[in-house]
């Protein structure tokens, strides 16, 4: 039997049969505002609630952010902060406490996540990295080697990780390329706009040692709820893809980038 972890997200865990496997790297993708960080909030609350040992890696938001979200959705973040429950590890504020990262390098995020594991105990443990796409804004090419060594540093230390990773708004690709071919899962947002009105959706583009459903779903955001699953959309691959120039100019500027990292 593989032993899965529950998203926190009833209508998720049931498209994943029944969750992530234990252990596994998953990519969290998708364009800004379409729910990444709040999966990422529900992952770890449930990780706390079934006694995990939580590490949540800020780069984009404050610690105090990511608390303020958590507790519109009824997640008591400060309180498992205090209770030494979670560590929220801030990458963005440049602060002096020891759960700051004062530059913004792999290494150093690395090492302090070991600190925090180490300063929780041991067991089974969550992370969450958002996101990764901070690491190589300035060096996209990077971007597998990077999230290739992550996990396998921390793979060691029973880590189950949600990585999140920026998609450009014009191209719907990602900020970096490599994290998705590194990845065990890849968990994908999407919005479009359908009637005048912003749609969100989610599909599981990826999942090992899992048969997960093939289907985009639609997805809402509710206060004192958080993310829940709609059901299956009724959008069309056609309906949502890029054209197909598009596609081969990304498949190009994919190619030359990985052709760099392999020099």
């Amino acid at each position: 039997m593989i032993e899965r972890l529950s998203t926190g997200i009833d209508g998720l865990d049931e498209i994943l049969e029944g969750g992530i496997p234990r252990g596994f790297f998953v990519a969290v993708t998708g364009e800004p505002g379409t729910g990444k960080t709040i999966l990422c909030i529900h992952f770890i609350n449930r990780g706390v609630l079934d006694g995990d040992k939580c590490i949540y890696v800020t780069t984009e938001e404050s610690r105090e952010s990511i608390i303020r979200q958590a507790e519109q959705f009824g997640f008591k973040f400060s309180k498992y902060v205090d209770g030494g429950k979670l560590i929220i590890i801030d990458a963005l504020m440049g602060r002096e406490d020891q759960w700051s990262l004062n530059s913004l390098t792999v290494d150093d995020m690395v090492n302090k996540v070991l600190e925090a594991k180490k300063s929780l105990g041991y067991g089974r443990a969550r992370l969450v990295i958002d996101s990764m796409s901070a690491f190589w804004l300035d060096k996209p090419a990077m971007a597998r080697k990077y999230s290739y060594y992550v996990k396998k540093v921390l793979y060691k230390w029973d880590f189950t990780i949600f990585a999140t990773s920026q998609y450009a708004i014009t191209t719907s690709e990602a900020f970096g390329w490599g994290l998705e071919h590194v990845a065990d899962g890849i968990i994908r947002f999407r919005r479009f706009i359908r009637g005048g009105q912003l749609k969100r959706y989610v599909i599981i583009e990826k999942m090992r040692q899992t048969q997960h459903s093939l289907y985009l779903h639609e997805i809402s955001i509710e206060p004192n709820v958080g993310l829940k699953i709609i059901g299956r959309a009724g959008e069309r691959v056609e309906d949502v893809a890029l054209p197909s120039e598009v596609s081969k100019k990304i498949k190009k500027v994919k190619e030359r980038s990985e052709k760099i990292v392999e020099e």
